[in-house]
């Protein structure tokens, strides 16, 4: 009889532990998930931006690397 209590105690143990951790990964997958939509969407966004006004994603980036090279040249001769 002894054993039973303790398989019973130990079962409420373990669906109380388990409910616990099922809580706190959903709150972490769901925060995860959230800033995942957020920055896809985020840059969805802005590549859309680039398509709306007649450029690939792809010239876009190319131009944007070309813009960032020429301003830390401009940097460079300032110091």
């Amino acid at each position: 009889m002894a054993k039973s209590k303790l398989v019973k105690v130990n079962e409420k143990i373990e669906k109380k532990v388990v409910g616990g951790y099922k809580k706190i990964e959903e709150g972490v997958v769901g925060g995860y998930k959230k800033i995942e939509e957020g920055a896809v969407g985020g840059f969805n966004k802005i590549a859309d931006k680039f398509v709306d006004n007649g450029e690939s994603v792809e010239e876009a980036r190319e131009r944007l690397a070309a813009e960032q090279r020429e301003r830390k040249g401009v940097r460079r001769n300032r110091i």
